[in-house]
């Protein structure tokens, strides 16, 4: 599983995310951000072309040297500066309270704790800081929550520990944050993949 998730996987998750579809939620979710921002699960990049005017500064938090390499135009490109600081976003190397705001698009799905990694974002994230986040997740329809349990330890296997049926609402409120607003519907594709949640929270003041 070594080569495939780290020099294969990169690629198919770039291409795979990277629809014209998703860019247009990823524009959606970025709204509003400004300042220094940290994006954890940065991946390839997918995210910098929506980044808005106002984002100065991305502390950019991305385990996969591949996929990295695969951002390299899209940084390049980008207005904002963009720094790679670290490989998890379960340990962040940013001070507290050292960011406006934070960003994960298809991260929480696949971190091995997401709680541990949102409460790393409270902690770096200013009082009222803004944390934005775009994810797929538990269908609120029975029978397709039921394939996605049965279809998940095979996801997890070939998507770098992915799972169908995390709530990431909850898992953000649950983590403190004070949800703000969010949004969920089914995207094109195979409804076990495709129920997605966008929306932003608070850091608590």
């Amino acid at each position: 599983m070594g080569i495939y998730r780290e020099r294969i996987l990169p690629h198919l998750v770039d291409k795979a995310c990277g629809s014209a579809e998703l860019a247009r939620w990823r524009e959606r979710v970025t709204e509003g951000l400004s300042g220094t921002v940290v994006e954890i699960g940065f991946g390839s990049g997918l995210n910098v072309p929506v980044y808005p005017p106002e984002v100065t500064e991305v502390f950019a938090v991305e385990p996969a040297l591949v996929a990295r390499r695969l951002a390299e135009e899209r940084v390049a490109a980008s207005h904002a500066r963009i720094v790679h600081v670290g490989l998890d976003g379960q340990s962040l190397p940013l001070g507290d309270q050292s960011c406006d705001g934070a960003l994960a698009t298809f991260t929480l799905c696949t971190i091995p704790d997401p709680a541990v990694a949102l409460a790393e974002l409270r902690r770096v994230l200013r009082p009222g800081g803004r944390f934005h986040f775009l994810e797929h997740g538990l269908a609120p329809d029975a029978r397709v929550a039921t394939w996605q349990r049965r279809i998940e330890p095979v996801q997890r296997r070939v998507a770098d520990g992915c799972h169908l049926t995390r709530d990431p609402v909850a898992l953000v409120a649950d983590a403190g944050f004070v949800v703000e607003r969010h949004e969920s519907r089914y995207a094109s594709g195979p409804k076990p993949w495709t129920w997605m949640t966008e929306g932003f929270a608070l850091a608590p003041t």
